[in-house]
């Protein structure tokens, strides 16, 4: 959400933001948003003036009624006063009415408008239009059939997706086993390699109330994504980031304890409205998985250095793990309102030898901050915004696709990498059971 003061004195720059964004169905909300905003400044200026005038008014019918003692006359006078105080209580009642409605409808707007996008954002309508900037990892392409993933599974007799359907519909799985195991082994090893970079690990919970939903997420991805507990003011989590930087609600952070770094692992729920190929067999968009994430609360002037530092993570633990990787800058039609900039990692898929999304990592500069209204007092006493980030550590489902994929051997058998293998038990391969 923009600050309302940017959009007053910055209504063409805003305008030309949502040009970029390809969202030109909002530009007329600028003016609504002046409208509203110049309404809402003139109705406080008249109730304070009415305030102030009924204070003085007050005083001079205390005073006219204690002279009244002496000259009667007085009493009139006083009395005229009174009625003039109570006219203009009913234009106050009105404006005190007012004000509330206008703040309502203005933040409501404000709340639609996408965030000021970084210079460096390429633009362009949707994802055909993101730049590769960095490739990591030689691509490689075996001699061999690689499967689909469920199938590599399948043959350590490590997934169930008939029995998932069966109790919970498409887009769910069973893991099992040695299959099941890996999953683990990545997480724990994702947590770790976090936990080593000076992050603080945590657990949050799974569910968050709709007050921190419409401070960490625009209304387009609530819809598209959140699962709503029926009766009650809670929504599944897509994300632990939800949790995370919901914490800070309402919250005045001393600068001193910036930058803040944290790490969280949780089960992540989502719809998946409108998605493709949820009915078909596999576990790349499902509704259900667990993640490992990161998360970065700074000063400004430090967001984008951590930017660079968080997508740099991602990149060194899947290459630590000998998957190639590259980084995507996302344009600005693929950009969600909240996000200054932002790019995706993405794994080599020997099967399809192509790049596929594994983790996204984004700068929301204060958007997020100033929804939650998170602050930071600053050495001078004064409060500003803070900014926040956050970046996918690992997302197993699609992280095992690309472990399975880039580990396969001509015999069936995947190996397992040395950073891995404490995880696995000391296993240094998996030995397919069909």
């Amino acid at each position: 959400m923009l600050d309302i003061r940017f959009v007053r004195e910055n209504p063409e720059i805003v305008k030309e933001n949502i040009k970029k964004k390809f969202q030109d169905a909002k530009l007329p909300l600028v003016d609504e948003i002046l409208d509203l905003d110049k309404r809402l400044r003139a109705a406080k200026t008249e109730a304070d003036s009415l305030r102030a005038n009924r204070n003085a008014l007050s005083k001079q019918i205390g005073m006219l009624m204690g002279q009244a003692k002496k000259d009667p006359s007085k009493k009139d006078e006083a009395e005229a006063v009174k009625a003039q105080v109570a006219a203009q209580a009913v234009r106050l009642a009105e404006l005190e009415k007012q004000e509330p409605e206008l703040e309502k409808a203005l933040t409501e707007k404000l709340m639609v408008i996408p965030n000021i996008i970084d210079p460096s954002v390429p633009i362009g309508p949707d994802d055909s239009h993101n730049v590769e900037l960095a490739r990591f990892g030689e691509p490689v392409v075996p001699d061999f059939e690689v499967p689909y993933h469920t199938d590599i599974m399948e043959r350590f007799n490590g997934i169930d997706l008939d029995a998932a359907r069966r109790v919970a519909g498409n887009g769910f799985y069973y893991l099992k086993g040695d299959i099941a195991r890996l999953h683990s082994a990545v997480l724990a090893y994702a947590r770790d390699f976090m936990i080593d970079k000076g992050f603080v690990y945590h657990i949050p919970p799974f569910m968050i109330r709709s007050a921190v939903v419409n401070g960490v997420m625009s209304f387009a991805e609530m819809d598209a994504m959140m699962y709503k507990i029926e009766g009650e003011d809670l929504y599944l989590i897509g994300t632990s980031e939800h949790s995370m930087i919901g914490s800070f609600i309402d919250q005045i952070i001393d600068e001193s304890q910036l930058p803040i770094t944290y790490t969280s692992y949780s089960p992540c729920f989502r719809k998946e409205k409108g998605a493709h190929g949820i009915e078909e067999r596999g576990v790349y968009r499902i509704h259900q998985f667990e993640k490992q994430e990161m998360i970065v609360v700074c000063k400004p002037e430090e967001s984008m250095d951590w930017y660079e530092k968080m997508w740099r993570y991602s990149v060194e633990l899947f290459r630590s793990l000998d998957i190639p990787v590259r980084q995507l800058e996302c344009c600005s039609g693929d950009l969600a309102d909240l996000k200054v900039k932002s790019c995706d990692i993405e794994a080599w898929s020997p099967r399809q030898q192509k790049y596929f999304e594994v983790c996204s990592c984004s700068n929301l500069g204060d958007a997020q901050a100033r929804r939650l209204r998170i602050r930071v007092r600053g050495a001078d006493g004064k409060l500003y915004l803070a900014h926040t980030l956050n970046n996918t550590v690992v997302a197993p489902p699609r992280m095992l696709i690309a472990f399975l994929e880039n580990h396969l051997q001509a015999d069936g058998s995947v190996t397992i990498p040395a950073a891995l293998q404490p995880y696995m038990g000391g296993k240094t391969v998996l030995v397919p059971t069909k």
